[in-house]
C-alpha cells in the first residue's frame, strides 16, 4: 500500500491551457501510468479527504461541476483507492508537524498519515517528501 498524493491525480488530469515542458509531460505520462496502475487493480493505494479537496481545488479550474463530481464519484468506487477521513485532531498535529520540518501541512498531513499507518511509500512529485524519516517518495524522476 502506497500513499497517493493529490499532485498525481493533478499531472495527470490537469489541462493546462500552456505548452508544457519535456519535464512536465514525463510527469504527465508518470502520473497517468500510476493513475492507470491503482484504477486496474495493479496497485493499492490510499489518500485522504483533505487530498481529494486539492485536486478538486486545481481540477475544477478545467471541469465542468458534472464533470468534477463524477470524477470525485469515480475515485470512492476503485477497489484499489481508500479514501480515508481527517479528524480535527489530526489536521492540528499535522500542522506543527509542518512548522517542525518547514512544509506545508497537507504534506505534513500525508507524511503524519503514513507514519501512523505503516505506510513507507508515496506517489508524489512534492520533493517536501525528499529525506523524511521512513518515507520514501516514488518515483524517481
Amino acid at each position: 500500500m502506497k500513499f497517493l498524493d493529490a499532485n498525481v491525480f493533478i499531472y495527470a488530469y490537469y489541462k493546462p491551457k500552456r505548452k508544457l515542458t519535456e519535464r512536465e509531460k514525463r510527469l504527465k505520462e508518470e502520473a497517468k501510468k500510476i493513475i492507470s496502475d491503482v484504477s486496474e487493480g495493479r496497485e493499492e493505494a490510499i489518500t485522504t479527504v483533505v487530498h481529494l479537496s486539492e485536486i478538486v481545488n486545481i481540477l475544477k479550474h478545467g471541469m465542468t461541476p458534472r464533470e468534477l463530481t463524477d470524477f470525485v464519484l469515480s475515485l470512492y468506487f476503485l477497489d484499489n483507492l481508500k479514501i480515508h477521513g481527517v479528524s480535527e485532531a489530526e489536521y492540528f498535529a499535522a500542522t506543527e508537524l509542518a512548522a517542525d520540518l518547514k512544509i506545508d501541512p497537507n504534506n505534513a498531513l500525508a507524511i503524519d498519515f503514513m507514519r501512523r499507518n505503516g505506510i513507507e511509500e508515496i506517489y508524489s512529485f512534492d520533493k517536501d517528501f525528499e529525506g523524511k524519516d521512513g518515507i520514501k517518495r516514488l518515483p524517481k524522476l
